[in-house]
């Protein structure tokens, strides 16, 4: 037949064969127009499939090369602009061209004479048996098959007709009818379809093989439930799984290395494991705590290094200076090789962060060959937390204490309480209370965690506990540990540190070589005052890290190493870090250190003051200026602080109705007096300020100036009596720094200053004062 050209539809994952009568639904603008187009003429239409259903506007390299000419029977218009089509197959046609008429498209085709050619009688008697015995294989397969369509299909006798009816209406994807649509041979569409069939044929057989099997599984899960709700003979249909559970229980508890006491209590719990249903969740309760008890170490011990001279070996390869704490440790290694006795001290080391308080006690456990478990305990609120959950409750576990005795593997490791002060307390219980157990040398014996029911030897563990303000923890827990202050560094030890300790461990952290990078000690005493303001070393830490990172980016810049980071033998450059290139690793300084004052001045006085992160001075400003005797407080000055610059006043008001500070009796009705503490955005509170404020109160009101080399410390009472103070080390410190040459202590601190290293000492003159009178003779210019 002659080519034709008709308006045609792309059709989306569906296939028309010629004499099938379907519905289509169309969306697309050039679908619709091209319906129109043939519904204005004679209703035929070319209706072929697209290759990939995604493309939107499918040129003749996106359809198929066969389709189908259909006759549209009726057309519904649906909402949102959809077209419903009923259209019978006519011929299949072989597409030849598109031509895009812009509101629709119109194809070239080629019809094809005849859908299929005829074959001789007797292939057509032999197809029309084995399409018929395959049709009735098929109908008993798939129950779902129409009793109608298959009495219409054995009663086709011609095979041409009877391989169209079963297209029609047999079930099979768009790709598959396509296949049928391009075959022109009769032998070959037999063959296509017969094969067809079988396969389905085999997979109804094999889906309703895998149903039974499914079908006998899930009987046999119900019998085994069924089983298992039967207790007297569970053990015998779960093929032995629970016996050989409990045997392995058995077994390991045994073996235990434990009191008989635990053994006991283990052994009934396991009684009580065989009692109960295996895959409950109480059988889970019991399973799990059973393991965790044989988990614990009860009598499982290291044996500890005694060799004193060992240990203070370790401990100074570790650590720089302190010595109060290695000279703990060691007379406790003393007292324990001579007496053999097991009580271990509860230490607790007290200081600013980053002084290595953590540190030391890895250290002192390397020392003393023990195993070492860190328990952060900041910001635990939980009492569960350290004595365990009741094991009846879901989710429970052991506390804190047994998970390191479990991760420790011995029941004489060195325990670290990190942060024992930052704990706290809500409805759920006092946690510093629930630690008064563990921390006593008398108790601890005997410590009973809630999970766990029985009793646990905390005795042989050493505990090691920090903290950096002791005024969050409650008295009873300070009274079980043994305080260590641990103090802020001065520049000296800083710079000790850091040339033992910190730059070789930054070095080698970011892999470079000792001969790499090169740091003077001017420039590391550079980094300490001009880039870090702290007590301990932790910034210092971070700062040469830095340096270091930014050297191995110089090294590589120079040649020094290779794209794959290998070493370049050829190219040997050495990174020297003075003070005079610092700012290059680590730009502009972020610190001055505040200095004295040039001169003496009225009203002005330098106190010194304790903080988280060590010393500082504050310098305290007076005046006065006419008014109604009122008394006014700037800086940000807490409560404390407040009631010290009160009773400041009140004893200078008291001095200077008579004496040598004498002034106009009706001066303090006249006038205002006014305290500030410059920095007014940080907060300062603290009871060591009292002579400050008391001595620049009266250089204002008398106009005597206070000597500018000076700096002071202490609390007066309304008498004027001087009391002691705290943090004198960190207080002299930042005395040191600001160049002070002479400081004003309480007497009843000189036995602190006895302590003190010559170094801290060094060019300052330490002035004891008891009372206000010594304070005013040393501090004014008169």
């Amino acid at each position: 037949m002659k080519n034709v050209n008709l308006p045609f539809i792309p059709l989306r994952n569906l296939t028309v064969l010629p004499g099938m009568t379907m519905q289509i639904d169309i969306s697309r603008k050039k679908s619709i127009m091209a319906t129109n187009k043939s519904m204005g003429q004679n209703q035929t239409i070319f209706l072929v499939t697209q290759i990939d259903h995604e493309v939107v506007d499918p040129d003749i390299d996106d359809l198929y090369k066969v389709g189908c000419i259909a006759k549209i029977k009726q057309v519904v218009k649906l909402p949102n602009k959809i077209l419903r089509i009923q259209v019978e197959g006519q011929l299949k046609a072989e597409l030849c061209d598109i031509e895009d008429r812009g509101d629709y498209c119109l194809a070239n085709v080629a019809p094809f004479v005849s859908h299929f050619s005829k074959p001789d009688e007797v292939t057509n008697k032999a197809m029309v048996m084995a399409l018929h015995e395959l049709i009735k294989r098929y109908a008993i397969a798939d129950l779902k098959m129409s009793r109608d369509l298959l009495s219409d299909w054995l009663a086709i006798k011609d095979a041409n007709k009877l391989m169209e009816a079963i297209l029609k209406d047999y079930p099979m994807d768009y790709t598959q009818r396509q296949v049928f649509l391009e075959v022109t041979d009769i032998n070959e569409m037999y063959e296509l379809l017969a094969k067809t069939m079988l396969e389905d044929c085999e997979a109804f057989a094999i889906r309703e093989e895998l149903a039974i099997k499914v079908k006998n599984r899930v009987d046999k899960n119900q019998r085994e439930y069924i089983l298992r709700e039967q207790i007297g003979v569970l053990n015998e249909e779960l093929d032995g799984k629970l016996v050989s559970e409990i045997d392995d229980f058995k077994q390991k508890i045994e073996a235990l290395d434990a009191a008989d006491y635990v053994k006991e209590k283990l052994f009934k719990e396991l009684r009580r494991l065989k009692e109960v249903q295996g895959s409950s969740s109480e059988a889970n309760v019991q399973r799990t705590y059973i393991e965790n008890c044989l988990e614990l170490p009860w009598n499982v011990q290291t044996v500890d290094n005694k060799d004193i001279f060992n240990a203070r070996d370790i401990l100074d390869e570790d650590h720089y200076g302190m010595k109060e704490i290695k000279e703990r440790v060691l007379e406790s290694l003393a007292v324990r090789n001579i007496t053999t006795r097991s009580d271990a001290p509860i230490i607790c080391l007290v200081g600013p962060p980053g002084t290595g308080k953590t540190s030391i006690a890895r250290s002192v456990a390397r020392a003393l060959n023990k195993n070492y478990v860190r328990i952060c305990l900041g910001g635990v609120r939980d009492e569960a937390e350290i004595r365990g959950h009741r094991k009846t409750y879901i989710g429970a576990m052991p506390g804190r204490i047994i998970d390191a005795l479990v991760s420790a593997g011995s029941n004489n490791p060195l325990m670290l309480l990190d942060e024992i002060d930052k704990m706290s307390s809500d409805y759920k219980g006092d946690t510093q209370s629930a630690l008064l157990e563990v921390l006593d040398s008398e108790q601890n014996t005997h410590f009973l965690d809630h999970y766990i029911e029985m009793p646990v030897d905390l005795s042989n563990v050493l505990f090691i506990a920090t903290a950096n303000d002791l005024s969050g923890i409650s008295r009873p827990l300070l009274d079980r540990m043994e305080i260590i202050e641990v103090n802020s560094y001065t520049e000296n030890e800083k710079l000790h540190i850091a040339k033992e300790h910190l730059i070789k461990k930054q070095i080698k952290k970011n892999g470079l070589m000792q001969k790499d990078v090169k740091f003077t000690d001017k420039a590391i005493n550079k980094i300490i005052t001009s880039y870090t303001r702290e007590a301990g070393v932790r910034n210092l830490e971070r700062q040469i890290s830095k340096v270091c990172r930014k050297a191995v980016k110089k090294l590589y810049e120079l040649g020094a190493f290779l794209e794959d980071g290998t070493r370049n033998k050829d190219v040997k450059e050495v990174i020297r870090v003075t003070d005079k290139n610092l700012e290059e690793f680590l730009g502009k300084e972020k610190y001055r250190r505040e200095v004295k004052n040039k001169n003496s001045d009225i009203g002005i006085v330098r106190g010194l003051a304790w903080t988280a992160v060590g010393g500082d001075t504050l310098e305290i400003e007076v005046n006065t200026m006419p008014g109604k005797g009122e008394l006014k407080l700037t800086g940000s000055m807490g409560d404390v602080m407040k009631e010290s610059a009160m009773i400041a006043l009140s004893y200078v008001r008291s001095i200077t109705e008579k004496g040598k500070y004498k002034v106009d009796i009706d001066f303090f009705e006249k006038h205002n007096i006014h305290i500030h503490i410059p920095e007014g955005a940080t907060p300062k509170d603290g009871p060591s300020a009292g002579v400050t404020l008391a001595t620049g109160i009266l250089s204002a009101v008398t106009g005597i100036k206070v000597f500018a080399n000076l700096a002071m410390t202490g609390e007066i009472t309304l008498r004027g009596k001087v009391l002691a103070i705290g943090g004198l080390k960190e207080k002299l410190l930042a005395a040191k720094a600001a160049k002070i040459t002479k400081v004003l202590v309480p007497i009843d601190n000189e036995k602190d200053i006895e302590e003190f290293d010559e170094e801290i000492l060094e060019g300052m003159e330490i002035v004891y004062v008891k009372n206000m009178l010594e304070v005013l003779d040393n501090s004014l210019d008169i």
